[in-house]
């Protein structure tokens, strides 16, 4: 009879260890899982660009009711849902050079690192933005904006590389070419500049990024995307905006095994 309670209490025992054991792995199972499902992507660039609008637009979200507010000081979440239960959480990194600006460059890159990156650029199309304590419209060559465009990449091209580096599997980069409403006619050569190879400013940057992470460590693609489009007379309408913004949503789920 003792003998048998002995045996009882040690398998009652057991149980129970193997059920705290259960418990405290549970978080890190639980986490694994919303990876899987849910990946994080960082969305950066520099002020102007139209992070939080393409967020908002494949998040399925309604964007701000003003469009002419330009930048944000603190990181901007969004989810994006699908009814398969899968889809992404992203990160808009703020575009200034502000201390809120990176301390959330140090977030996505460092303290929670991210699955992928979505950097989006404009083409020298990014909106002006007016200097602290002016007034009026803020006004900026074609130049200015994509010299100030690369200057930006530089700075996130060396957090991407350092991820890079440091992750055992490889992580992904889409540079995403928005506003492409805005040329219509010539977003093939938008797409090319950006591109590695290319042999422009920024496609040099961006074969440094590859030579620095590793090219098995760093997929990069390159696609065109607009937020919004025209009516259907347009070079660019509504339509066309959505097939690109289809196709962009289609290359992050794939990049992150979801189809």
């Amino acid at each position: 009879m003792n003998v048998r309670l002995s045996t009882n209490k040690a398998a009652l025992g057991g149980l129970a260890t193997t059920a705290i054991g259960a418990l405290a792995t549970a978080p890190g199972k639980v986490t694994h899982v919303l990876r899987k499902r849910y990946p994080t992507v960082a969305v950066t660039g520099m002020t102007g660009v139209g992070k939080s609008r393409l967020a908002d637009r494949l998040a399925r979200r309604a964007a701000a009711s003003d469009d002419t507010a330009v930048g944000s000081a603190v990181m901007e979440r969004r989810t994006r849902r699908t009814s398969r239960m899968r889809g992404f959480r992203f990160r808009v990194v703020p575009g200034d050079n502000a201390a809120t600006r990176l301390g959330a460059l140090d977030e996505v890159f460092h303290d929670e690192p991210v699955d992928g990156v979505l950097h989006v650029v404009a083409w020298g199309h990014a909106t002006p933005r007016r200097a602290a304590g002016t007034t009026g419209a803020a006004t900026a060559s074609r130049e200015a904006l994509l010299a100030a465009e690369l200057e930006d990449w530089t700075i996130t091209a060396h957090r991407i590389a350092s991820l890079a580096v440091r992750r055992d599997q490889p992580i992904w980069l889409v540079i995403a070419v928005t506003k492409a409403d805005l040329y219509p006619d010539r977003v093939d050569e938008a797409v090319a500049y950006y591109s590695p190879g290319s042999g422009t400013p920024f496609g040099d940057k961006v074969d440094e990024l590859r030579a620095l992470a590793g090219g098995a460590k760093l997929s990069i693609d390159v696609l065109p995307v607009c937020s919004q489009g025209g009516d259907k007379r347009s070079p660019m309408p509504t339509k066309a905006c959505t097939a690109l913004l289809d196709k962009l949503a289609t290359r992050l789920e794939q990049l992150s095994g979801h189809v």
